[in-house]
Parts: C-alpha cells; sequence; structure tokens
C-alpha cells in the first residue's frame, strides 16, 4: 500500500517501508507515524513478512521530529497528559521495530537526526552510505529525546557515551558512527543498493523462527540475569527444534547441501 507519507512495498519477503516526505528531510508527520505503527503492527504478524527495512526518501533517512509544526502550534491545544501519552503511542514504532521476532534493517542514504535517529537505533542492524550524518540533535532544540533515544544510545554506546551525544548533539559522519557502534555497516554510493540487497537477502532467506528468537535471546540478555538467559534459550531452542528448517538443515547437513529455508 502506499500513503502520500509512508510507502509500504513487499518483494521477496522483505517489507521496505519508506518514509516519504522528502521536501521535508522525511520529518514525522503525524500521519506518517500512525501509518508506521499500523504498518509494523501489520508485518509483525503477516507471515509473509520475513525481514522489515525502514528507509527514507530523496536522499535522507529521517530529521525526526517536525520541529517546524511544532513551533506552530501543533500540539498546543492538548493538555499535558494527552500530549505525553500520544508521544508514548506515537513511540510505539520504536518498540515494535525493537522486539517483533522479525529481524528488522534501518538503510540510511542520508541525515538521520532526533527521532529519525532513534527509529534507526531502534531496528536490528543499521547501514549507511558513506557520507551520511547523524546526530541526536534534541537539546539544540532544547528537547530532551524521545522514541527510545537514550536507551537505544545507551545499549550501543554505553550511558557516558549517550550522555555526551545527547548533551552535546555533535554531527559524526558515517564513518564515525561505524567507529563507535552506532551503525553496522558502511558503504559507498556507489555499492550501497547492491551490499543492502545482499544483507537484506541473507536475512530473508534464513530460518525466519530461529532469527526471531535469536533476537529474542540477545534483547532477553540485554535486561535480564544469567539465569533468566540460559531458561530462556532452553524454551527458545526446543521451540526451533520442531520447525520445519530445522528438519531442513539436518537433513541438508547429512546430503552436504545448501538448507533451503521455508520460514516455518
Amino acid at each position: 500500500m502506499d500513503h502520500k507519507d509512508l510507502l509500504e512495498d513487499l518483494r521477496d519477503g522483505v517489507l521496505t517501508l519508506t518514509m516519504n516526505r522528502p521536501q521535508a528531510r522525511n520529518a514525522l508527520s503525524l500521519e506518517m507515524s500512525y501509518l508506521m505503527i499500523d504498518a509494523l503492527r501489520r508485518a509483525a504478524l503477516d507471515p509473509q513478512v520475513r525481514v522489515v527495512v525502514l528507509t527514507g526518501a530523496g536522499g535522507a533517512f529521517c530529521a525526526g521530529g517536525d520541529v517546524k509544526a511544532m513551533a506552530g502550534g501543533r500540539d498546543q491545544k492538548q493538555g499535558f497528559e494527552e500530549r505525553a501519552a500520544r508521544l508514548r503511542e506515537r513511540a510505539e514504532a520504536s518498540r515494535m521495530l525493537h522486539e517483533m521476532r522479525k529481524p528488522t534493517v534501518a538503510v540510511i542514504p542520508g541525515a538521520a537526526a532526533g527521532a529519525g535517529l532513534g527509529l534507526a537505533m531502534s531496528c536490528d542492524f543499521r547501514l549507511a552510505v558513506s557520507g551520511a550524518k547523524m546526530t541526536v540533535a534534541f537539546a539544540k532544540v532544547g528537547l530532551a529525546g524521545d522514541y527510545a533515544a537514550s536507551y537505544f544510545l545507551t545499549q550501543l554506546v554505553g550511558p557516558s557515551r549517550a550522555k555526551e551525544l545527547l548533551m552535546f548533539s555533535p554531527v559524526l559522519s558515517a564513518e564515525q558512527a561505524l567507529e563507535i557502534g552506532l551503525v553496522n555497516r558502511v558503504f559507498s554510493a556507489d555499492s550501497m543498493e547492491r551490499e543492502v540487497a545482499e544483507f537484506v537477502g541473507a536475512l530473508a532467506s534464513g530460518p525466519s523462527v530461529a532469527l526471531g528468537l535469536i533476537k529474542n535471546n540477545i534483547n532477553v540478555a540485554a535486561i535480564s540475569d544469567l539465569r533468566t538467559s540460559i531458561d530462556g534459550e532452553a524454551m527458545n531452542q526446543v521451540r526451533c527444534m520442531a520447525t520445519a528448517d530445522h528438519a531442513e538443515a539436518a537433513r541438508a547437513f547429512v546430503e552436504k547441501r545448501k538448507p533451503n529455508f521455508i520460514g516455518g
């Protein structure tokens, strides 16, 4: 389905969600935010979707919240509690990208800032084009942060570096972001499309149940103790043993061939 502010494209198990406000560097409008939440809810339940890719149109990823709309008083008629509740609601996009049991990939073709960077960080992987600029940006407009940016920054780079990035809001190149662990890969503009297709294709052709449970194992490990992780791994391992993909992989091993995973 195509909408004004968000484009959806499902091919070969890969759902690509493209933020589509290039005139505003894909800043998050209310329409885009709610369309994204709806698309992610459907993707989490759709067996045809094996990987979700989030990207932006027009050479940018996402400039974050629509500061012009904020300055124009977009939310001024709402009370404090309503504004907080609506912001929590929109930040569900970050939670779903992080928690859905399918790989999620942010493809960053250009600038990523504020809540846009928060969305990218909530994905399992971040692939950036060389020269892309990234900044947390909140402090520069007198804000503390949203879309789980503080959570994911702390997970990715540690609390001390996260405080530095949030309070000073330096603009990082893709290469600098790679150096500190903020992104996973940096590709040249010439090779970006091919490299992304190979990376995402490998995930889409993998054992999707196992990949989703690997993601769950790591998410649990990040916030729990050893005993909880071991228990969760045991449960998820037994779940994987009952899948068709595990049976296929075992046959392929014996027959000395590459397995053909079907996602079940």
